[in-house]
């Protein structure tokens, strides 16, 4: 440490020292208002997507959260089933775009400052709001078939051949243990 560039030629010209300690606080202090800046640019994006038709148009922050839902009057004609489909869908359009502003905003503010952490952060976002229109890794499994109801005059029909059958509790040992008369 008390080599060329070590501690012992800082601490034999206090003036060097002064001037390299205030260089580095002046590095930071500019770090922090970059990082400020990014962060108060970030807060005030809004993403906003429209439905192909046109009937709703939803607004997300930075953060994904929705600022603004609007409806035009087609609306009126649709089965609430399609009106919430359309929202949800039209919603994940706009926060599919989160990631790429935020990464637009930190170029701009940060440069090439902190790679790693800006990559985990944009990461994270990309995770949180992918892209409603890439496939998913995995597609979604098939619903399960809904076994037939039972007749109602009766008797339940038998189960189909190679069906599972249900499993059958043993009888007990000494049925007039059970058997009140």
């Amino acid at each position: 440490m008390t080599g060329p560039n070590g501690l012992g030629n800082l601490m034999r010209d206090p003036d060097e020292t002064i001037r390299r300690m205030d260089d580095w606080a002046a590095g930071f202090a500019a770090k922090a208002q970059r990082y400020q800046a990014a962060q108060e640019q970030t807060e005030r994006l809004r993403l906003t997507a429209t439905s192909a038709d046109g009937a709703v148009s939803v607004t997300v922050g930075a953060d994904g959260t929705v600022t603004d839902l609007t409806f035009s009057n087609k609306v009126k004609s649709f089965p609430l089933e399609e009106l919430s489909r359309q929202i949800l869908t039209t919603m994940r359009r706009a926060q599919s775009g989160i990631a790429d502003r935020v990464a637009g905003v930190m170029a701009e503010q940060l440069g090439d400052e902190d790679r790693e952490t800006r990559g985990a952060l944009l990461d994270n976002l990309r995770g949180r709001f992918p892209n409603p229109d890439e496939p998913d890794e995995q597609p979604p499994a098939p619903p399960e078939p809904v076994p037939p109801s039972p007749p109602s005059g009766g008797a339940a029909a038998p189960p189909a051949p190679g069906a599972p059958q249900p499993p059958r509790r043993p009888a007990p040992a000494d049925d007039d243990d059970n058997n009140p008369w």
